[in-house]
């Protein structure tokens, strides 16, 4: 797996999170149920690849 591709989603995903926990009352409620969904799907998937990549790093 590309290790930029790869950061580059982590960088994101967190970002994205931040931007929802710092815009929280001005995004109307029905977006914001599936943007806060998407955003944990989001940060779960780079907690994997960080944990992924910790541990192949050795490899």
């Amino acid at each position: 797996m590309d290790p930029s591709s790869t950061l580059i989603f982590i960088i994101l995903a967190f970002a994205l999170g931040g931007v929802l926990i710092m815009g929280k009352n001005s995004i109307p409620p029905s977006l914001k149920r599936w943007m806060a969904l998407t955003a944990i799907i989001m940060i779960l998937i780079a907690f994997i690849l960080i944990v992924f990549s910790f541990i192949n790093m050795g490899s």
